[in-house]
């Protein structure tokens, strides 16, 4: 497939660079006239992969959709237009993207008209796009997480001038504000404070996807969160890439610690945050947590690995015994804290030593819960052109090892509450059976219960009466 000459590619060596140019901020956003009633008649789908920040992304995509007059709908097979929101983070999530691409061919096939886009990080990889490019032309649009607010103008060109469009920035990127939003929940909501990351971990494509780590203003982030509560949301979670760095380049003398009292002084039911990197993991941040009783008990804190070595080709910027010391400080001065974290199991040339105090680590710390992978290389970063020598036999069995261990803990982490009554923010229905509800304790434990005259969004005493190694079941009382 030609490239045309007003396509705007992705380029991984221009996404990489930071400069101290200051952040341009802008505050103003209006659907352009020519675009301002083009989805009348039309439905939207939106298929979101990844993080909570693609989800956030997806409320603003979703917001400047019903702007322009498209209408929501649960099945794509209904939609005049599918935009795919997605993840870079693992090969799996781009499998599960262009898997979705195909299920959707057959819908352009019968229908010239129908505009399928795809957006995100996944889009600001260059063999990605090349691949999307060659292969399947039933894309029309592809866009980065830089151009979010430009998308009226795009769909005017993919609808009206029947333009095939790729338009993917490489930047530091800026900071917007008041972009419509349309949120998928009523009563919990996501609340960007900064995006981007400088951390450049050697396996981590997100600083490339992103850009560089820019926070949104306290006031702007503080306005936000009272209207949440305004509007009766009963749980917020606060949202950056590393919100410990949140502050750090708006020259100020407030940090994340300041921002997370300032919101907790609101009033807001239950305040949340993710996610943050145990190198600038501040003890005024625990102090604070700690402090407030609206702040969850919860702390989500990225191990990747109980090896220093390891920790050190990784670019993690801290030792295996310095995140023991941190996990020590969080458990000990935090009531009732749960702490979860991420760990990669077969990084470049892990070694069975290495690996063995990773089993450590876990054994110490014993989590509440663990999201754990085998390493997955991204092109472009400099992980991907270490040379690796263990084989994918062995990396399986490393993971299902460690999986087997962090289960255990967790199993017996959840005994602990049988017999004790907590609070629960009601999801709604089971997924499994419409009689038993579910919903999250404060520390974040999955909790099935049974109980009458339950509403969506309530938080409610519930007696926990058994402990499964990922969820909890019992009764409201």
């Amino acid at each position: 497939m030609k490239i045309k000459a007003d396509w705007i590619l992705p380029d991984l060596k221009q996404a990489q660079k930071r400069t101290k140019k200051e952040v341009e901020r802008i505050d103003h956003f209006e659907i352009p006239e020519n675009a301002r009633f083009i989805g009348q008649g039309k439905k939207y789908y939106i298929s979101t992969f990844g993080c909570q920040a693609n989800e956030r992304d997806s409320e603003t995509l979703a917001g400047i959709l019903d702007m322009m007059e498209f209408v929501p709908c649960d099945d794509p097979s209904q939609a005049d237009l599918v935009l795919i929101n997605t993840c870079a983070v693992r090969q799996n999530a781009e499998e599960k993207v262009l898997g979705e691409v195909g299920n959707l061919k057959r819908f352009y096939r019968d229908n010239k008209d129908f505009v399928i886009g795809i957006c995100g990080c996944m889009a600001q990889e260059e063999a990605l796009v090349q691949k999307i490019i060659t292969t399947y032309p039933q894309v029309r649009l592809m866009f980065g997480t830089h151009n979010i607010q430009d998308l009226p103008n795009m769909l005017y060109r993919v609808m009206f001038q029947h333009e095939r469009l790729i338009q993917v920035y490489s930047k530091e990127g800026e900071v917007y504000e008041n972009l419509p939003v349309h949120r998928f929940g009523n009563y919990k909501a996501w609340v960007n404070i900064m995006y981007g990351c400088d951390k450049f971990c050697t396996y981590c494509i997100v600083p490339y996807t992103r850009g560089k780590e820019r926070s949104r203003t306290m006031d702007q982030v503080l306005k936000e969160v009272q209207e949440l509560k305004d509007e009766g949301y009963q749980e917020i979670t606060l949202l950056g890439q590393n919100v410990n760095a949140y502050g750090k380049d708006l020259h100020t003398d407030y940090d994340f610690a300041t921002l997370l009292e300032e919101t907790a002084k609101i009033g807001i039911p239950r305040i949340r945050f993710t996610t943050s990197h145990p190198w600038d993991f501040s003890d005024a941040m625990i102090n604070i947590i700690a402090k407030y009783d609206n702040i969850m008990p919860f702390v989500h804190l990225p191990m990747q690995s109980g090896d220093s070595d390891v920790l050190k080709r990784m670019g993690r910027r801290y030792t295996a015994e310095s995140y023991k010391e941190l996990f020590d400080k969080i458990s000990s001065r935090i009531p009732n804290v749960a702490i979860s974290t991420d760990i990669i199991v077969g990084f470049p040339n892990e070694t069975d030593e290495q690996f063995q105090h990773t089993l450590d680590m876990v054994k110490y710390c014993k989590f509440d819960n663990a999201f754990t992978f085998i390493y997955s290389p991204r092109e472009g970063t400099p992980a991907a052109r270490m040379e690796d020598s263990i084989s994918k036999e062995t990396k399986s069995k490393r993971l299902a090892i460690l999986n087997k261990t962090w289960n255990d803990f967790a199993l017996e982490k959840n005994q602990a509450y049988v017999g004790r009554t907590v609070k629960v923010l009601v999801d709604g229905p089971s997924k499994k059976n419409e009689n038993v509800y579910t919903g999250y304790t404060d520390t974040n434990k999955i909790v099935n219960f049974t109980g009458e005259n339950i509403a969506v969004g309530q938080i409610v005493d519930v007696k926990i009466e058994c402990a499964k190694t990922f969820s909890l079941d019992g009764k409201a009382v």
